[in-house]
């Protein structure tokens, strides 16, 4: 029964993994995307193109979203205050899409190392079992059984420090982002004001 419970934890921790590579990977695209995207708009603005060319360059991803909820409000008639929550709204809709799956990534760091302990504990318990089974007395059996027990500890902290470089990498990538959306979102609001 250990021996099953040692090989279920590398079996989830494996899972882990793949989904943290995944994750990561997905999110480094989205972000590269986005970024381009963003910092093209700028040089737009900074350009002085106009409204029909800039929201003729947006395509559907994240910050041309943004952008064209921005340019529909230029077409309505707001108080300043309403404009400004529309703004707001449109700026936390992007940073939450930018922030997707961003806590998955964060659960695996946190729970890989926890995982990987279980399935050491579960390996050194099937060990001492099969010690008490056997009556074997081998010192080279027990530390082989052992040494093979915190592999699922090595394997855990390795899938946790990879994906904390991942995670600390694309938080950063996102806070740069969401710098973007704010200085999109005051261009859109000098170049376009009441």
């Amino acid at each position: 029964m250990t021996e099953l419970l040692h090989q279920v934890s590398f079996g989830l921790m494996t899972l882990s993994a793949l989904a943290a590579i995944v994750i990561s990977i997905e999110r480094l695209i989205f972000s590269g995307v986005n970024l381009r995207r963003a910092n093209q708009l700028l040089q737009d603005l900074d350009a002085s193109v106009s409204p029909a060319q800039l929201e003729a360059s947006l395509a559907n991803d994240t910050v041309s979203v943004m952008v064209k909820r921005m340019l529909v409000l230029e077409h309505q008639q707001l108080s300043p205050a309403v404009r400004q929550d529309r703004a707001d709204a449109a700026f936390l809709a992007a940073r939450d899409d930018s922030n997707q799956r961003l806590w998955l990534l964060d659960t695996i760091v946190t729970a890989a190392p926890l995982m990987g302990l279980l399935g050491t504990i579960f390996g050194i318990v099937d060990t001492f079992l099969a010690l008490s089974k056997s009556g074997m007395s081998d010192p080279a059996g027990v530390s082989a059984g052992i040494g093979t027990a915190l592999y699922a500890t090595a394997f855990g902290i390795s899938i946790a420090l990879v994906g904390l470089l991942a995670f600390n990498f694309l938080t950063d990538r996102n806070e740069r982002l969401g710098e973007r959306f704010k200085m999109l979102i005051l261009k859109l609001s000098e170049s376009h004001p009441d």
